[in-house]
């Protein structure tokens, strides 16, 4: 990444579009602390948070869906959308995860199963329900299409679009450019790690520089 500058409001849905090795997955590592930023400023809520530690960036509200879901598939259902809250104390557990449930029916009935059990679209569910429970300012969710089946697809960007409604502030990763635009209200387009190019999303849907930075100027020209 380099020279690299991306803001999300209070409220808003931005997308991070770009093809395979552009640079979006390490942004949001960089920004929860995995990686360590050499230079620049990452700033939550006025806060300036690039030298703390991934733990306490977490514990500050923002809160990472990483790549590939990663739930605890020996644990229960419960028990991975409990361990979102782990940050927090005097949290009405059982209303809190009640509420998720109304959200995200399909978990109701595996609450006591294991979650390595449950499909890959339902595990993504479940690591976006226990991203919830952490209450965070800001949720980033990584990829949270991969390998997902076309309707299961369907479904998760339709649960995007209720939590956009909603007014849960959202930075999105995803290889789905198009379904992303559908759902987010900004977005930025990366390419060899730098920002190409920043738009509202109905105009980035329509712009052929984001055609050219999934598959090369020359071969969108074409």
């Amino acid at each position: 990444l380099e020279e690299v500058s991306f803001a999300v409001r209070p409220g808003e849905m931005v997308a991070l579009l770009g093809a395979n090795g552009a640079g979006k997955s390490t942004a949001m590592r960089a920004v929860t602390g995995l990686l360590r930023p050499v230079t620049g400023a990452i700033v939550l809520q006025d806060t300036r948070i690039e030298a703390l530690d991934a733990h306490k960036i977490a514990a500050s509200g923002l809160t990472l869906v990483p790549e590939g879901r990663q739930v605890f598939p020996e644990l229960t259902v419960l028990d991975n959308i409990l361990l979102g809250a782990y940050t927090r104390s005097g949290v009405d557990r059982a209303a809190e995860v009640e509420v998720l449930l109304k959200r995200f029916p399909r978990l109701r009935d595996r609450l006591s199963s294991r979650a390595g059990l449950l499909s890959g679209g339902e595990q993504q569910l479940l690591a976006i329900a226990r991203g919830l429970m952490a209450k965070p300012r800001i949720l980033l969710l990584d990829e949270p299409s991969l390998g997902l089946a076309p309707a299961m697809i369907n479904e998760l960007f339709d649960v995007l679009a209720t939590l956009r409604d909603d007014g849960v502030t959202i930075l999105l990763v995803d290889q789905m450019a198009a379904l992303a635009l559908t759902v987010a209200d900004r977005g930025y387009v990366l390419e060899s790690g730098r920002v190409v190019r920043d738009d509202t999303a109905e105009a980035l849907a329509h712009d052929p520089a984001l055609e050219a930075a999934y598959l090369g100027h020359a071969e969108a020209a074409q």
